[in-house]
């Protein structure tokens, strides 16, 4: 663990731990400390439940595609390789913005969920493409919060990064179900201007 190799002692390991937990966005949710996202509507007592509320209460600061900085949301490809080359596209944005140009290698669980549940389609509407921008999340957030206003469970749409992929964003935690864990992968950072590779 990243906090073990920076602890003096083991006392200054259980501060770092105090910390951790202090600001930590899955644990704050569980207590009702966030904005966007009630206990109400996080899951307990079931298997992955902290992967599943953490997708909810981790947010990026600017947001996602359909979600904003407050609520997160579920999101999935129905094809392996699209949910790659999502998550590859984010991980190596991260690595741009901090201008990391060294090889890195950082691993992936894969988990598959079960859903059953009605989900807007905004495939094959040409009337929600500012929704796939692929600079800018300004309709689709708009977009996302409009629906969840109205009780969406959650949106299916196209891959951006992947052509030809179909992805999901779930709204709602209780609707993620069975999830079991899959493979896990390697995603291999070789430096700015270059793709990033998956290996098992």
């Amino acid at each position: 663990m990243a906090l073990m190799r920076i602890a003096d002692t083991g006392a200054h390991l259980e501060d770092l731990f105090d910390l951790d937990d202090a600001t930590n966005d899955r644990l704050q949710g569980e207590r009702d400390l966030l904005p966007g996202i009630g206990r109400d509507e996080l899951v307990a007592g079931i298997p992955y439940a902290s992967i599943i509320n953490a997708s909810f209460c981790h947010a990026p600061p600017e947001g996602s595609r359909f979600n904003d900085p407050d609520r997160g949301a579920w999101y999935a490809g129905f094809e392996l390789e699209t949910s790659q080359t999502e998550v590859g596209f984010r991980k190596s944005r991260c690595y741009l913005e901090v201008g990391w140009e060294k090889e890195d290698v950082v691993t992936y669980d894969d988990y598959v969920a079960n859903f059953d549940a009605d989900f807007h389609d905004i495939r094959d509407d040409a009337a929600f493409a500012p929704c796939l921008a692929p600079a800018s999340y300004f309709a689709s957030q708009g977009l996302a919060m409009e629906l969840l206003t109205a009780g969406s469970l959650g949106i299916v749409y196209p891959s951006v990064r992947a052509p030809g992929g179909t992805c999901l964003a779930c709204f709602r935690p209780a609707l993620v179900g069975n999830v079991r864990q899959s493979k896990a992968w390697s995603f291999v950072w070789r430096g700015s201007g270059v793709a990033p590779m998956w290996r098992e």
